[in-house]
Formats: C-alpha cells, sequence, structure tokens
C-alpha cells in the first residue's frame, strides 16, 4: 500500500468508527438513517461528511454556516424554556382526562407567571401540553405532546409502535404525570438571507487531493463569496473561517438562501469495485469488522426495543450474533459472554439437526443443553440467511426467559437435580415456518413440560405472555440482522463479504496465536530451556463450594502459538445443578483468550483455531443429557474462567460468582443476577460492585424493581473492605437488602461462600459470600450458598456478594 492509500485507510475506518453509533442510536428510537439527513458541525466534522453519509446510505447532508460555532451561535438563539411537572396517577378514561385538562391550565399560568416575570410579553410566550403515559404491565412511558384533537390514546399507540415496533392490544393505558413547556420567544439573532447568485461561483485555487479513486484536481471556494444557488459538483472545498468542508466526487453542494450548504450524495457506492475479494486489505479488515458488529449491536437494540420482560429490556440479558454458513461465530456485539462463546455449539446443532430443510422464512428455537445451550431459560433463536436460495449466515439473538416453568419461580431452582426439574426444554423447533408463528406449538411447548417421570407433573410458564413478546421481539432482531447483511452484500457483492468473513477470522486466529507465543515466554521461568523444549506447561486447579474440582493442564506451544486446555481430573457429574455442558466451558475458554489479547477485534470463532479443549466425558463440565444444569452457566463458567486466567497468571480471582436471585409465585417468576469485586491484576486495582467476566448485565433501576414487583429495596451499596488486599487490591463486594410485601417464594443460587475468591502473587483472598433471610421477630437466619424459602411479608433477605482477590504482597 502506498502512502496514500494508508492515510486514507485511516480516515475510512475512522469513518465507520463513527457511523456504528449513529446507527445504534438512530435504531434506538425505531428510526433508519437512510431515511434522514445527517446534520453535521464542528470544525472537522464537514470533513468527514459525505463519506458518513454514503456509509449510512444517507442521500443528503446538511451543514451550518456557523457550524464550528453552532453552540455559541445557538446560545445567541435560544429562547428561554420552563418546564413544571406534576405526578398523576390513573388509567386513561374521559374522566381523568377531563382531570389532566384541569392540572394542565393551572401548570400553564404558572408557566406564564414565571416567564412574565423574566419580561417576556404574554404574546411572545408559547406553552405546550404532554401527559407521560405508559402500558399497564410495562415500566417505559413515552411523553406524549398533546394533539390537536386532544386524543392523546391514539398519539401514545402511535409512538409506542414507532418506537418498539409492535403494538400491545388489550392493555390499559395508564397515566403518570402531567407537564407544560413554557417557551419565552427571544429575538436577539436573526438569519441573513443572500442574494441569488448572478455569475459563476468564484474559484479561489486548485489543488491536488486524494481520494479513493486516487489522485484528483480539486477546486476551492470561500463560503463568503459564495451566492444562494450555487452549485458546486465534487470533488471540492468549501472555507468558511471556522471549519473546512470537503464535497467528495459523485457529490454536489449547494449553497441556501441562508448561506448554509446542502450536499446531495449522487452516488452511494463509491467502494464495492475496489474492494479484492481475493487479496485482504488491512484498512478493508478493519471497516469490515465495524460493520460486522454494528450489524450485531443493531440487532440488540432492536431486542432491547421490541422486547417486553424485564429480563431483556432493563437487565439486557441477551446477546446477538453473526455466524458463518457452517456456524462458526463471525462477529457479536458486546453483551453476555457466556452466550456469545456458547451459541456457535448451537447453531451448528440446529444445522446439522436440519440439513436441507432450512427454507427462507424458517426460524428456529431452541433452549437444551444438548444442542449447544447453557441452561433452559437461555432460549435462542436462530434465522438462517439466504441469498438467491443460497445458505450464506446465520444470526441468532439468546435471551434469559425469567420464566419458563420449573419446579420454582423464577426457573433458577437451587435444588434441582435433573434437566426436566429445571422447565420446558426444547432441542429443535422451527418457531417460525414458511413466515407463519407457530404459536400453538410453541405455547405447548412451554406450558407442558416433558419429564422422565410420568407420575410428576412439571410446571410450565408462569407468564406465557411474556415469553411469547420476547420471542416476537428475538425474531424481529434477526430480521434486523438480515436487512443488514443483506445491504452489505448489496454494497460490495456476497464473494467479497463472505471472503472478509473468513479474513475476519483469520486475524482473530493469527493475534490469538501471537498472544500465546509472548505468554508461553512469559510464563515460562527458564525461557532458554523453553527455546529447547517450545513447550510451557502450567496446572491449576479450584474448588466449587461442595468440593467439586475444576483442573486445568495448560499446555502451551510457543514455536506454533498454540494451546491445549485439558480438563482431565475434574469431578464427575454432580447430583446438583452446577453441571456445566460443554458450550459453556468453550464459551469461557474463548472469553479468556479474548481478554489476553490487546487488540481490538471481535470474538469470534478465530479465537478458538489454535486451541484444543479436551474435556473429559461425563465430568460435570460434560454432563449427560438428564443433568441439572441452570447453575453450571451461571456459577460454574465463573470458576472455569478464574482458573483459566490464573492459570495464564493474568488476574485474580474475581467473585467467582453471578449471585443468582430469583422469587416469585404462581403469578409470576422475577430473576436478576447481583455484581461483587474483580480480581487485581498486575497494574490494576480491581473493580467494585461490577458484573464480572461471563455476566454482562445490569441491575433493574430500583424504581421499576419497586413499581413491578412486590418488593422494597432497603440497601444497594459497595460492602466495604471485602476486598482482598494486596499491592493492587481486589474489588469491594456489594450489599442487597430486599423486603418483601407479600408472600413469595424466594431462590439464592450462588458461590464462594465456603472457597473465598483467591489472591495471586501474595495477594490476599477476598471476602466470602453471605446470604440472610430476617425474620420478622427480628432474628437473622443463614441461608447458605443455595437455599429455596418461602418468605412472608415484611422479611428482609440480605445478601452479601464476594469481594475480589488481591495481587502482590502488600508491602
Amino acid at each position: 500500500m502506498t502512502v496514500e492509500e494508508v492515510a486514507l485507510g485511516f480516515v475510512n475506518v475512522a469513518n465507520e468508527t463513527m457511523c456504528r453509533p449513529i446507527r445504534q442510536l438512530t435504531e434506538m428510537k425505531g428510526h433508519e438513517t437512510k431515511n434522514h439527513a445527517l446534520a453535521c458541525f464542528g470544525g472537522a466534522g464537514p470533513q468527514h461528511a459525505c463519506a458518513i453519509a454514503r456509509s449510512l446510505g444517507m442521500k443528503e447532508v446538511l451543514i451550518h454556516r456557523f457550524c464550528g460555532i453552532l453552540s455559541a451561535y445557538g446560545m445567541g438563539l435560544a429562547d428561554v424554556v420552563e418546564e413544571l411537572q406534576e405526578p398523576y396517577s390513573a388509567v386513561y378514561n374521559s374522566e381523568s382526562i377531563m382531570e389532566t385538562f384541569r392540572r394542565e391550565a393551572i401548570l400553564v399560568q404558572q408557566i406564564r407567571s414565571k416567564l412574565m416575570e423574566q419580561g417576556f410579553r404574554a404574546e411572545h410566550i408559547k406553552t405546550d401540553m404532554y401527559l407521560n403515559l405508559r402500558y399497564e404491565g410495562t415500566d417505559t412511558a413515552i411523553m406524549v405532546k398533546k394533539p390537536k384533537d386532544e386524543d392523546y390514546a391514539v398519539e401514545f399507540v402511535n409512538l409506542f409502535q414507532q418506537e418498539y415496533g409492535f403494538k400491545l392490544q388489550n392493555r390499559k393505558i395508564l397515566i403518570c404525570d402531567v407537564r407544560v413547556r413554557g417557551v419565552g420567544v427571544t429575538n436577539i439573532l436573526k438569519p441573513k438571507t443572500l442574494e441569488f447568485a448572478s455569475t459563476t461561483p468564484k474559484v479561489e485555487g486548485n489543488y491536488r487531493v486524494y481520494f479513493i479513486n486516487g489522485w484528483q484536481n480539486t477546486s476551492l471556494y470561500k463560503l463568503e463569496n459564495l451566492s444562494y444557488g450555487h452549485v458546486l459538483e465534487g470533488p471540492a472545498i468549501i472555507m468558511n473561517g471556522n471549519s473546512t468542508v470537503i464535497v467528495e466526487p459523485k457529490c454536489r453542494a449547494i449553497i441556501t438562501k441562508y448561506g448554509n450548504i446542502k450536499i446531495e450524495i449522487i452516488e452511494s457506492n463509491l467502494t464495492a469495485g475496489k474492494v479484492s475479494a481475493k487479496v485482504v486489505n488491512v484498512v478493508q479488515l478493519a471497516i469490515f469488522n465495524n460493520r460486522f458488529m454494528g450489524i450485531a449491536e443493531q440487532m440488540g437494540r432492536t431486542l432491547q426495543r421490541t422486547s417486553i420482560s424485564t429480563n431483556i429490556k432493563e437487565r439486557l440479558d441477551f446477546s446477538c450474533a453473526l455466524f458463518d454458513p457452517d456456524g462458526g461465530l463471525v462477529a457479536n456485539a458486546p453483551h453476555v459472554p457466556v452466550h456469545l462463546g456458547a451459541m456457535s455449539a448451537t447453531v451448528k446443532w440446529q444445522l446439522n439437526y436440519w440439513g436441507k430443510n432450512l427454507n427462507e422464512g424458517d426460524v428456529l428455537v431452541t433452549n437444551h443443553p444438548c444442542s449447544g445451550g447453557s441452561h433452559l431459560p437461555d432460549i435462542t433463536v436462530v434465522t438462517p440467511v439466504f441469498d438467491n436460495k443460497k445458505l450464506v449466515f446465520f444470526v441468532a439473538s439468546r435471551g434469559h426467559h425469567a420464566e419458563i416453568g420449573g419446579i420454582t419461580p423464577g426457573s433458577m431452582p437451587p435444588f434441582s437435580k435433573f434437566i426436566w426439574e429445571e422447565g420446558a426444554a426444547i432441542k429443535a423447533f422451527k418457531l417460525v415456518e414458511n413466515g407463519i408463528f407457530q404459536e400453538e406449538g410453541i405455547v405447548k411447548l412451554l406450558q407442558f413440560p416433558m419429564s422422565d417421570q410420568p407420575n410428576h407433573k412439571i410446571p410450565g410458564t408462569r407468564r406465557i405472555q411474556d415469553n411469547l413478546s420476547d420471542l416476537h421481539a428475538q425474531v424481529a432482531a434477526n430480521q434486523r440482522g438480515i436487512v443488514l447483511i443483506k445491504e452489505l452484500i448489496e454494497q460490495y457483492g456476497l464473494n467479497t463479504v463472505q471472503a472478509y468473513m473468513k479474513y475476519v477470522q483469520v486475524n482473530a486466529e493469527e493475534v490469538v496465536r501471537e498472544m500465546l507465543k509472548s505468554v508461553a515466554v512469559r510464563l515460562s521461568s527458564e525461557p532458554s530451556d523453553l527455546n529447547n523444549r517450545n513447550t510451557v506447561t502450567i496446572e491449576e486447579e479450584d474448588y466449587m463450594d461442595d468440593g467439586s474440582t475444576i483442573h486445568l493442564k495448560l499446555t502451551i506451544d510457543a514455536k506454533q502459538g498454540e494451546a491445549c486446555f485439558d480438563f482431565s481430573g475434574t469431578t464427575p457429574e454432580v447430583y446438583g445443578n452446577w453441571n456445566a455442558p460443554e458450550a459453556v466451558t468453550s464459551a469461557a475458554v474463548i472469553y479468556c483468550l479474548r481478554c489476553l489479547v490487546d487488540i481490538d477485534i471481535p470474538l469470534n470463532q478465530g479465537c478458538l483455531a489454535p486451541v484444543k479443549i479436551h474435556i473429559p466425558l461425563n465430568s460435570f463440565l460434560s454432563p449427560s443429557d438428564k443433568a441439572a444444569v441452570v447453575g453450571g452457566n451461571v456459577l460454574t463458567s465463573q470458576r472455569i474462567t478464574d482458573v483459566v486466567l490464573t492459570a495464564f497468571q493474568a488476574c485474580a480471582c474475581s467473585q467467582g460468582c453471578m449471585n443468582n436471585l430469583t422469587f416469585g409465585d404462581k403469578t409470576f417468576g422475577y430473576y436478576e443476577t447481583i455484581g461483587g469485586g474483580s480480581g487485581a491484576g498486575p497494574a490494576w486495582d480491581g473493580t467494585s460492585g461490577v458484573q464480572c467476566h461471563m455476566t454482562n448485565t445490569r441491575m433493574t433501576d430500583p424504581e421499576i424493581f419497586e413499581q413491578r414487583y412486590p418488593v422494597l429495596l432497603h440497601r444497594f451499596g459497595l460492602r466495604e473492605k471485602s476486598g482482598g488486599v494486596g499491592f493492587h487490591r481486589g474489588g469491594d463486594g456489594l450489599v442487597r437488602e430486599i423486603e418483601f410485601r407479600r408472600p413469595v417464594v424466594v431462590s439464592i443460587l450462588s458461590e464462594r461462600r465456603v472457597h473465598a475468591p483467591r489472591g495471586l502473587k501474595g495477594g490476599e483472598n477476598g471476602a466470602r459470600g453471605v446470604n440472610y433471610l430476617i425474620t420478622k421477630d427480628r432474628r437473622r437466619v443463614y441461608l447458605g450458598g443455595k437455599n429455596t424459602v418461602n418468605v412472608k411479608a415484611g422479611e428482609i433477605l440480605q445478601i452479601l456478594t464476594p469481594g475480589g482477590g488481591g495481587w502482590g504482597s502488600p508491602s
């Protein structure tokens, strides 16, 4: 590559990086970028505007004449705004709407008085009225401006469908509050109009500028010498004293009445013909990395936006990813690591099961551990992507459904011994067949779980409507991914897209190989001896709280950059639910490898190419298809991660647990994971109160938590001094206290209550976790690590999560 090609490559990568958040934010609001114009500001922004608009599929760019000082100009134009808001909780009907009109009138008068006190005359004051509305059973409210016909309900339904992509039938609309916004109109600055152009635009000079098609003669103009109606064909440069505007080839700039610049994108696709499918280009590799990851991110935004459950919409307990035609992971969004590393096994199993019986319009659903699943609440929806009837990609989304049946509400039973006790288990089912959603079939699978014990009936899901809504959302997320993949194919061609799909994986493989070579040298105590042996071997093990062992023998080939993870010596399948399917171990390994790489690459199948993983059959890391596994995904995965990272001497042990809490009754189930302390490393302190390693979810907002469930949150904060002491200190755990307002069944599924998170290199262990029930007569009862209790109204659950281990001797 020439110097110019490299320089332009950096610009192109920067442009694509800027496109990702624009796509995300636009998707969150239910809009598509290609249907809008790009507004550009700042001194440097107009230099990138044409390229970014092309990448986003936009046809128009708008650049203000004062774009470089737009904030200052905006302050001069800004009106004075006053707002008042009043809580009002009621069901939307004719009576309540009359009450809102009464309250609006009072707030309007107060707003007008405030603005008139600031010197505004009555004719310069405008007021707008709003109602904050939401559907019953949901947490997300929408602020609705008073429509001309005063029918807030119709406007709310339209806005809800635009924002979330669906309607909720037969749901009451609830009023949350009334709001009035008053504006005092100022006239400090007024836009100046330009005279219509009577001459051709004045060229200040001509320069050679490097674009995608090479060096091109480019005219330079000064905005101050241009008039209304002037048209400048690209390539061109417009200087306006506070910014520089680049009009790229195949673009046209038009000067507007007020001296602003409108750029029309004449030809959207200039890159496809320049990208070779046969020779990898490092610049295009970075761009495709961003494009593939961006598709997964937009799938995730669609899933969050269209889902209804707290678990997916609020806690973000979901993941989305792209896969090649063989089921290998190509790219993912930064969602939940334990999902992402395991989903490839799911896609491959489904591909092998269905074979040629996959058609356009089919969508698959599964959650069974033996078919690549993690645990039953994680339901995976897989959609094949076809191009001219040829299978070219897969897209998949995995979401944790807080209720799928089982012996306890929340579907995370602490004492399950068999898989059928944990809820509905689906190995393979076409959720959508030939474009038709198979509601009757999926309802039957979820409401009537199969059991190997004929006389032992297992309860089905307690929230079938939430399940169906979230499954619809997962289908919609996958469909969004398909649309974006097809846009990419249309832009670059199928051969190029699939070629870079492979290049992305090959690049990840090369990066991991180089990392393994450097780690082998670092871990070897005698580098000269390493040169003779070419390998370094480390053995590491840790224990679950019941004493079961995870044993790892890690062998790294320093010459080839390969590694073998041998888990021989691990305890056999346990009579409990912390058995982990093989896909979970693979997910933990691929996550650790990605963490050890200090280059920004997508987590994909290439990371595992230089790696062999040996898991002894019938160990609790490779259990039978009858074994209970609900804890393996959330507990054992964390311990595997600690063992692997300790073997690499990368960092001390983190809290090693997800602190799984569920509660509910026959009508609902709630689930959450609670953060703790992360382990310290050679150059950093551990982080306090964070979701560690294999989980990446967030907590439900306290307001939504108390509003939607029969609870009061008494305390949620750091557990001080619970991190291990060391030269670098481990992160502190958390304290969470919840009072229940009515009788419910509460289950806690946790670890590190017996064996503390270990420190490394002389650092001390983090504090062990503790679970208590504070009864109505103020007794403090120790619950152990795994328990189910029938809690009475007024009783309090107190959970103290583990801290992270310290690194290095404190002295």
